[in-house]
């Protein structure tokens, strides 16, 4: 059992089906952020808000690390993966990505997310802030090649943006 599997659990999320006959499994991306951002809020307050973007990136890394592993092929080629992500996080409504640049050898990426659950329609605050979303690509791509990544947000709806587009490297 891996580290990530022993934290996250389909067992701990519970049967939505079962528990939730009437209202099923969607909710609001309004309240999906309200919860989000009061965590971030909450951390931020009693920390600091760079110990707050850790840990939302560590959780976003657990999830991704778990997301891959049940919903991902893993042995595919980089391009036939990227697609099946892409379609992956359409069919889940977590976003619409595009690959922006893909240097396989390297293995630097641009990608970008349209319609994202953490800030699409978001205010302008002078700051990117999908904290989240960067730890759940490094942890996507840690379980596909079983490398670490650096993931940066660098466009973001905060920063004025219209898609939240990450640049993806191994820091090797």
């Amino acid at each position: 059992m891996s580290k990530t599997d022993a934290l996250i659990s389909w067992e701990e999320i519970g049967d939505v089906k079962t528990g939730r006959p009437n209202l099923g499994q969607e909710v609001p991306v309004n309240i999906y952020r309200l919860m989000q951002y009061s965590i971030r809020h909450v951390l931020s307050m009693e920390f600091n808000k760079e110990l707050a973007d850790q840990i939302l990136f560590k959780a976003g890394k657990l999830v991704g690390e778990k997301f891959c592993r049940d919903y991902l092929d893993t042995n595919l080629e980089l391009p036939d993966f990227l697609t099946q992500l892409k379609n992956v996080l359409l069919e889940q409504k977590i976003g619409i990505l595009r690959v922006e640049k893909a240097d396989t050898e390297k293995m630097e990426l641009i990608l970008t997310v349209a319609e994202d659950l953490d800030c699409s329609g978001l205010p302008l605050t002078n700051s990117t802030v999908c904290s989240y979303d960067e730890g759940f690509i490094a942890g996507i791509l840690k379980v596909y090649t079983g490398k670490e990544f650096t993931v940066k947000e660098i466009d973001c709806w905060g920063t004025g943006d219209r898609v939240c587009r990450f640049r993806i490297f191994n820091p090797v």
